[in-house]
C-alpha cells in the first residue's frame, strides 16, 4: 500500500490493508491499547489486517484517566499476556491513548516496541509526533514522562470520520499552531478559513506534520527551538488542568490551547513583537471556529498557580514561547504573573466581546 512518508518513520496513507501491517510478524506478541471510542469505532477498521493472535486491552477514555492508575492497568495486562522485549504495542487512539501508552512501552521492561496509530486530528498532526510521552500527575499535565520515539507512526485520516465536530475543532488547534509559529503563508491560507469542512485534510495533516518533524529534527529534546511548540500550551495547559479538576465543564485540549495562544499572542504585542494586526487576525479567526472559555475572578488566581509548574520555567522564572510576527516564533521569553493575570484578563474582555458582534 503506498504512503507518503512525511517524516521519518512517520507514514500518511489514503486506504489499509494486510501490507501496512506486514512488519508486526517480526514481533513475538502484538498488542493493542484503545479506549471505549476507538475500540468500537476504529478497530473494526483495521483488526483484520492485524496477525490473528493479537490482543485488545481497553482503558477508560479522557485526560482525567491519564495517570499512574491506569499505566498499572496497562503494565499489569502486558504483564499477564507474557509480554517480552520482544513485543510491540499498537496505540489506537487519540493524545491520551498515545502519550500514556508510548509511556507506559517505553518504561515496561525498561522499553519495548510501540506504534501510534492516532485517531483523532489532534494526535495525527501532533500529539504523535516528536517523541514526547508522559501522564499528569497531581493534577500537573504531562508532569511524568520520557522520550522515546516510536517504531512508527501510522497516519490515516480516514479515522477523522469517526469524530465529533467538537473533537474535529480541538485538533484543528495544532493546525493553526504549527502556522502561526513556522509558516507565515499557511497562515494566510488558515485565516480565511470560517468552517472546517472546507479543508482538505489529506493535504493539510501531511503539511501539518512536517512543520512540526522539521522543529523536532533540529532539536529532539526541546533544549532549544523546539520549545516553539509549545507556543500557546504554557497558559493553555493552566487552564486546561484548573477546568479538569474544578469544573463539570471540561475542556478539550485544543480548546485550552486556542485560549493560550490568544493570550501569549496578546503577550506578543506587549513586547512589540507583533502588531495589533496581527493580533486582531488572530483573534477574530479563533473567534469564528472556536468555543468562546468564561472566566471568574476564582477561576484565574486558580489557573495562576499551575502556570508556575509549567515544564519550560527554570530558575524560578515563567517561560514562555511568543510570536515574533505571524509564521515567526521565538522561546525562553520570561513573564510575570501578573502578566499572565493580565492576558487572560484581555481574553476576558475582548473575545466574548468579538462574539456579540
Amino acid at each position: 500500500m503506498k504512503a507518503v512518508e512525511v517524516a521519518p518513520n512517520v507514514l500518511v496513507y489514503k486506504s489499509l490493508d494486510h501490507s501496512v501491517f506486514d512488519f508486526l510478524k517480526n514481533y513475538s506478541k502484538v498488542c493493542l491499547l484503545a479506549d471505549e471510542n476507538t475500540k468500537k469505532h476504529c478497530y473494526p477498521l483495521i483488526k483484520d489486517y492485524l496477525p490473528a493472535n493479537h490482543t485488545v486491552f481497553q482503558i477508560e477514555s479522557g485526560e482525567e484517566n491519564k495517570n499512574l492508575k491506569t499505566c498499572e492497568l496497562i503494565w499489569q495486562f502486558l504483564t499477564d499476556q507474557s509480554v517480552d522485549r520482544k513485543s510491540i504495542l499498537i496505540n489506537l487512539g487519540g493524545g491520551v491513548i498515545g502519550d500514556m501508552g508510548g509511556f507506559c512501552a517505553a518504561t515496561f521492561k525498561r522499553g519495548i516496541d510501540f506504534v501510534q496509530m492516532p485517531t483523532t486530528l489532534l494526535s495525527q498532526v501532533d500529539a504523535s509526533v516528536g517523541g514526547k510521552l508522559g501522564i499528569d500527575f497531581k493534577g500537573f499535565k504531562n508532569h511524568i514522562g520520557v522520550f522515546k520515539m516510536p517504531r512508527k507512526v501510522i497516519v490515516y485520516p480516514n479515522f477523522l470520520k469517526t469524530l465529533s465536530d467538537r473533537e474535529l475543532v480541538s485538533g484543528y488547534a495544532e493546525v493553526v499552531k504549527h502556522a502561526l509559529i513556522k509558516d507565515k503563508d499557511h497562515w494566510k491560507q488558515l485565516k480565511k478559513i470560517e468552517d472546517l469542512n472546507q479543508i482538505e485534510w489529506d493535504v493539510v495533516i501531511p503539511h501539518s506534520i512536517e512543520i512540526k518533524a522539521d522543529v523536532v529534527e533540529e532539536d529532539p529534546f526541546e533544549y532549544g527551538v523546539r520549545k516553539i511548540l509549545n507556543f500557546g500550551h504554557t497558559i493553555g495547559h493552566a487552564i486546561e488542568s484548573h477546568f479538569l479538576e474544578t469544573s463539570n465543564h471540561k475542556l478539550l485540549h485544543g480548546e485550552a490551547i486556542a485560549v493560550g495562544m490568544i493570550c501569549e499572542s496578546y503577550l506578543s504585542l506587549k513586547k512589540d513583537l507583533i502588531d495589533e494586526n496581527v493580533l486582531n487576525n488572530i483573534n477574530s479567526h479563533f473567534n469564528s471556529i472556536f468555543p468562546i472559555v468564561s472566566f471568574t475572578d476564582e477561576d484565574i488566581e486558580q489557573i495562576l498557580p499551575l502556570v508556575i509548574q509549567d515544564k519550560k520555567n527554570s530558575h524560578g522564572k515563567i517561560n514562555l514561547s511568543i510570536l515574533k510576527g505571524a509564521g515567526t516564533a521565538i522561546y525562553d521569553q520570561e513573564f510575570s504573573l501578573e502578566e499572565i493575570k493580565e492576558s487572560i484578563n484581555y481574553y476576558r474582555e475582548n473575545i466574548p466581546a468579538l462574539n456579540k458582534n
